[in-house]
């Protein structure tokens, strides 16, 4: 018994003990943002992940229309400056963007979009006013946030050797309005990362937004917009 009993208190003096980090709060995280459960996961030594910004990236592909929109362009709005943490297993995400940190018509994403034209410097920099101030109203509503709920696998599709489909319950903020949405995605997990990407459609009405119309709607924005993402996370704290 007491053979037994030395065994077990070796074994948990042996086993790995949870490693708390600390790490600074962002302080351009909109109010609200509930960053601080994330870093009390961490100051208790859990396995959290930081979505890393520079190797992750959101695409949106707005598609001009109405009669007169062979006189326009279709446009692709990127960001480069995704923030926010997981909680991979709780099945939880917090993420947002500031949308003037949003990009407009890279062309190398124009490219990938399967764009042919380029417009101009100065029709490229109105489209970007246009867009902050008339449509999303970011003076008012600067920040996009993404909550993730959970996840399930996905019922159909094809096999994937790259990743495990999975269904994402999401809910986006934009423009003051909240939707719930459940998004496709493959989730890549390797030592120490998590990797999601996929893409959906999203209507800009939903949100309280009204598609950009001159000309009495003969040239238009459409009003479904598609958004692809793939998005980076990094692992923090855990067992060590």
């Amino acid at each position: 018994m007491r053979v037994a009993l030395l065994f077990a208190v070796t074994l948990a003096a042996c086993a790995p003990r949870p490693v708390p980090v600390t790490v600074a709060p962002d302080a351009s995280a909109p109010a609200g943002f509930p960053e601080r459960d994330y870093l009390r996961a961490l100051e208790a030594g859990r396995s959290i992940h930081r979505v890393d910004a520079a190797a992750s990236l959101g695409v949106v592909e707005v598609r001009r229309g109405g009669r007169l929109a062979f006189a326009g362009h279709d446009h692709v709005v990127a960001s480069h400056d995704l923030r926010g943490w997981v909680d991979a297993a709780a099945g939880r995400a917090d993420l947002y963007l500031r949308l003037d940190q949003l990009v407009v018509d890279e062309p190398e994403l124009r490219a990938a979009a399967g764009f042919d034209t380029r417009p101009g410097e100065e029709a490229i920099a109105g489209t970007r006013r246009n867009m902050l101030e008339r449509v999303l109203d970011a003076p008012q509503f600067p920040y996009l946030t993404l909550r993730v709920d959970g996840l399930k696998p996905a019922e159909s599709g094809e096999a994937r050797t790259d990743g495990r489909p999975v269904i994402l319950a999401t809910a986006i903020t934009l423009h003051g309005v909240t939707r719930e949405l459940a998004v496709p995605a493959v989730l890549v997990e390797t030592e120490g990362n998590l990797r999601v990407s996929g893409d959906f459609t999203l209507r800009q009405s939903d949100f309280g937004i009204t598609p950009l119309s001159v000309l009495g709607g003969a040239l238009q924005v459409q009003d479904a917009l598609r958004l692809r993402f793939d998005i980076v996370a990094r692992r923090l704290g855990g067992r060590g």
